[in-house]
Order: structure tokens, then sequence, then C-alpha cells
């Protein structure tokens, strides 16, 4: 075997190593998450009537994030930075880890309304950057390592290989990853994500679930009464990215404006006081959108386009507020609230919904994620993959519409 075929076949072990511990590790943290959150939740309300308890829940966890954050550090950090700092960095700091496990763990604890995503990402990075900084040969690697860690992450949380790949590379930068080979690539980010996937479901086999994960929709037939209305799905998920946008940014500069652990605290009351008062805006989002899909006929349509501004809004207080998570989930269920509105609202005899929550959805984590083959992929998490020429044509609409706006928006400032 010559040195060239040696090192390749090295580098697959290695990738397929680095993918199954990556499985395991994803399953026992969201394995942990969802025993945390059932004794949380259910056991102990069961045992007790506590006055108040959402807002006594949330306003102690935001405290318990706030003391952790000053005492270790702005954990966990968002996946765009994570992201961007193992491409400008080719590292990631992992030297306190166990502070990185906990504050990833805490708001998804309390109901904060976001995703795991953002924190396992760092945690699997950090380690990756470990493995580089303790193995010679792993070393002339991290950033290639960490690369797949980040699409093992994103592909096994989200039931989704292909989301994990293109979210890492869909940069338009010519970024390369172990090898200057495109096939090669693939084989790399397939082996890890091959192992990770099987490491997780073999544990899920043996243990149970970790996480329910979100529902399918049944295929529906569009017709061309939806086709028309497409403009107008694609608007309505243009307009709640520009609310993310707006609100993210207005989040950021109120919240700021508090001193370290009031701001967590604050944040936790917020969550509290919203959750007592609508409890479907509390989580991610999975749950809920599966309860949504069985029970939507109870709700009226404004009621549904107001629950999706609401949820953009709470997701963006509690990342700006310390409670920090992923926005992936949240957002999916914000725009299938959104789509199943509209559609609800103009066609009140049924039967259009599902065609209305993928368009909107769409259209909307294009002008947010701005890589309209990465929503592609996400979003056959949960729509019919049938669907893909107008999941992608929403999504590309989105991102165009998003990079014009802003744009314009600059151009006028200037001005």
């Amino acid at each position: 075997m010559n040195i060239k075929t040696k090192n390749k076949v090295t580098l697959m072990t290695f990738c397929l190593c680095v993918g199954g511990f990556a499985g395991a590790v994803i399953w026992t943290f969201l394995k942990i998450v969802a025993e945390g959150t059932r004794l949380l939740w259910e056991w102990i309300p069961a045992q007790a009537q506590i006055p108040y308890y959402t807002l006594l829940v949330c306003a102690c966890g935001g405290l318990a994030i706030g003391l952790c954050r000053k005492r270790f550090g702005d954990y966990p950090e968002e996946l765009e930075v994570v992201m961007g700092k193992v491409k400008r960095e080719k590292h990631y700091e992992y030297r306190n880890m166990m502070a990185l496990i906990v504050s990833a763990l805490l708001p998804l604890l309390i109901g904060s309304s976001v995703g795991p995503e953002a924190g396992m990402t760092g945690i699997i990075v950090g380690i990756c950057c470990w493995v580089g900084d303790n193995l010679k040969f792993a070393g002339r690697h991290t950033k290639e390592y960490s690369q797949v860690g980040i699409a093992v992450t994103l592909g096994v949380l989200f039931y989704s290989p292909l989301f994990g790949i293109f979210a890492v590379e869909e940069e338009g930068e010519g970024t390369e990853v172990l090898n200057p080979s495109k096939s090669s690539k693939i084989l790399f980010y397939g082996l890890a994500l091959g192992a990770a996937t099987g490491i997780y479901f073999i544990l899920t086999a043996f243990f149970g679930a970790a996480m329910e994960g979100f529902p399918s929709f049944e295929a529906a037939e569009a017709g061309y009464r939806d086709y028309l209305m497409m403009l107008v799905y694609m608007i309505g998920g243009f307009l709640l990215a520009l609310f993310y946008e707006a609100t993210h940014k207005g989040a950021a500069k109120v919240m700021g404006k508090f001193p370290p652990v009031l701001r967590e605290t604050a944040a936790g009351v917020c969550l509290g006081v919203i959750g007592m008062l609508v409890p479907a805006m509390m989580f991610s989002g999975e749950e809920q959108m599966g309860e949504l899909m069985t029970a939507y006929v109870r709700y009226a349509p404004l009621a549904l386009v107001g629950s999706a501004f609401l949820k953009v809004f709470l997701t963006n207080l509690c990342i700006q507020g310390g409670l920090k998570g992923g926005h992936f989930f949240p957002v999916i269920f914000a725009g299938v609230c959104l789509g199943y509105g509209i559609a609800m609202f103009v066609f009140p005899e049924g039967g259009h919904e599902v065609f209305g929550a993928a368009v909107v959805t769409s259209a909307l984590l294009g002008g947010i994620m701005r890589k309209p083959l990465a929503v592609t992929m996400l979003l056959f998490l949960c729509f019919p993959v049938r669907m893909f020429l107008w999941i992608f044509l929403a999504a590309l609409i989105g991102m165009k519409g998003m990079a014009w706006f802003q744009k314009m928006t600059k151009a006028d400032h200037v001005g």
C-alpha cells in the first residue's frame, strides 16, 4: 500500500470514528434534555401545585444561566459564530467544555424558544479541536474535522445528512474539505454522517428515542389556485423574515442595555410570562407543530398569523437575552403557523394548508439563511420531497428578496 492510499484509508477511518463518537454525544445530550424536561415540566407539577410555576422556573433558570455565563463566558455561541470561528481561526476554544455543556442544556430545559443545534455544534466542534490538539495526525486537519463535526451535528439533529453538508459548504467560497477532490469531500462527509446516524439509531433502538423530531406532513395535491397563491405565500414568508431581522437587531439593542445576570433573568421572566399566557410559544416547536397539524381547525387564521410573529419575537428575545440556542426549529414552526393562517384565511374550505406552509417557510428561511439548497434539504425534514421545486424556488426568491431589500436600505441610508 503506497503512502497516498495509506493516508486516505487513515482519513476515512478517522472520519468514521469522529462521526460515530459525535452520534453518541448527540444522542446522550438530547436524551438528557428529554428526561430533564420530563422531570421539570411533567413530574414535578404532577406532585405539587406550585403557583406561577412556569414563571418561577423560567426566572430561576434565567438567573442560573446568567450566573454561569458571568463565571465561565458567553456560551453557547450561535451557530454562525461557531462556523465563522472555525473558518477564520481553524480552531474553537474547548477548555470550558463543562460550562459549554451546562450552558447549552439550561435554556432547553427551562423551555426557551430555541433549538439544540447551536449548543450541540459548539460541543462537537470543541471535541474535534481537542482531538486535533492532542493527536499529531489529526492536528493537521483540525479545521476540516471541525467542519465535518458541524455537518454531522446538523445532519443528525435534523435527520437530513444533505442539510448538514450544504449548511457547511454552500458558501460560494470554494472551501475544500480534507481533499481538493469533490468526490473525496463527499466521501468523507458521507462516512462521518453514516457512522453518526448509525450510532444514533442503535442507541435509540436499545434505550429509546432521544428526541421526537418534527412530524412529517403528508403529501398534498397542489392545484392551480395554490400556484396562483405562491406570490402571496412568498411575500408572507419574506415579511416574517424582515420581522426576524428587525427583532434580532432590536432585541440585541434592548437586552444589551441590561448588565449580565439581570439580562438573563429578565429574559427568563419574559419567557415565563409569555409561556403562562401562550404555552405553545415555549420550547423549540417540534411537539407544538405536531399538535398544530392535527388540531389547526380549532384556531382562527389570524391567531395563527399572530402566533408566527410572536414565536419569532420570543426566539430573538431568548437568544439576545442570553437564553441561547439555535433558531431553525422555532423559525420552522413560525413559518408553518403563518402558512396555515394565510391558507385558512384564503381557502376556508381547507386542503391547501401544507402547500402554503411549505412555501411560506421556504421563503422565510431563504431570507434568513441565504442558502437555498441548504433550506431545501432542511425542509425535507417535514415536507414531502415531491415539493422540491417549489421549496427551492421560494427559498431562492426569499434570499434574493432579502439581498435586494438590504441593498436598497443601505443605499437609502448612505444617501
